[in-house]
């Protein structure tokens, strides 16, 4: 059986004049162009692996957008046997960098989406091209992103006879709590809320304390001002949308819930995925997120006319 590759990649996308632009990558090796890409580190997520190839790749610092169709291929492994390379994209913004070429690349191009479905070398490159023409018409190409996170794995309430609020988090909670700021840094946060626990703290604090980010602690994110009352929490999450900026916050496993129903009602309707994106918060909903994992909402619009166009969900 053919082994899996498994890679990531981004489609960088600007407007120069009002004309949709992207970003396209020439190997001298192949002498090819295509989407700037590459594997995933062992133990990397995809999204992470995406922002950190376009960055090696072309210089540039990207913050993640919708996600875009992904591509099999058949190539060879490291032994010269059978393999599939499977890559996720995402369509990507330029937040930064500068542009300095490296690992293979000799050349960045910013075309229009016209020239870029003629150079690309490869058909199955022109599915994600299609995409992010399709998610530009629909508006959907300017989402900010809202990441709900459940705080990383704490010592056992069994080993803790002091106040729970304080509860920390273990050696496998601090492992992700790196891994979650990894995931934040992708999607570009900029701002971070969190439940006043110590093990939401903790899990979001590597992030906010990187990027110099002001950490936001609120008590009815915990579990015990969520139990005296729902509506605080609820708050936050109304706040977030109104500032419509990307943004994340990290509560707890009973409090989670209450939250992704909040956000069902603004799923987008779409015939073509408005179902799938509600079936995520749902199930996400119903089966209780796993310790570490984040949840990546697309948002729309701010306020009472913000909507979810996609939903992510990333295990650390």
């Amino acid at each position: 059986m053919a082994s899996v590759i498994p890679a990531a990649g981004t489609l960088p996308w600007r407007r120069r004049e009002g004309v949709l632009e992207v970003a396209l990558v020439h190997r001298p090796k192949y002498d090819d162009w295509s989407w700037a890409k590459g594997k995933l580190d062992p133990g990397e997520q995809a999204c992470v692996a995406a922002a950190r190839e376009t960055l090696e790749e072309t210089g540039l610092v990207v913050r993640l957008g919708v996600p875009l169709p992904s591509a099999e291929y058949p190539v060879l492994d490291s032994t010269g046997g059978p393999a599939t390379k499977q890559v996720h994209y995402w369509a990507a913004q330029v937040t930064g960098g500068e542009g300095r070429l490296e690992h293979e690349i000799d050349e960045v191009a910013w075309v229009d989406v016209r020239t870029a479905h003629d150079r690309l070398d490869y058909a199955r490159d022109r599915e994600q091209l299609l995409a992010l023409i399709r998610a530009d018409r629909a508006c959907e190409l300017t989402s900010w992103p809202l990441l709900l996170v459940r705080h990383a794995k704490a010592v056992p309430r069994s080993a803790w006879d002091r106040d729970d609020r304080k509860r920390p988090l273990d050696a496998v909670g601090r492992a992700q709590a790196a891994a979650v700021a990894h995931v934040l840094d992708a999607y570009g946060v900029t701002r971070v809320v969190s439940s006043s626990s110590a093990r939401c703290v903790s899990t979001v604090q590597p992030y906010a304390a990187a990027r110099g980010l002001r950490l936001r602690t609120r008590d009815s994110l915990s579990e015990e001002g969520f139990a005296e009352s729902g509506d605080g929490a609820a708050r936050q999450v109304r706040r977030l949308l109104d500032r419509a900026e990307p943004a994340a916050l990290c509560s707890h496993g009973p409090v989670l819930p209450t939250l992704l129903a909040l956000l069902h009602p603004r799923v987008d309707s779409s015939p073509e995925r408005g179902e799938q994106v509600g079936e995520r918060l749902r199930t996400a909903a119903s089966e209780s997120m796993r310790k570490g994992e984040v949840l990546v909402c697309h948002v729309v619009g701010r306020g009472e006319s913000a909507r979810v166009v996609e939903v992510e969900r990333v295990d650390t």
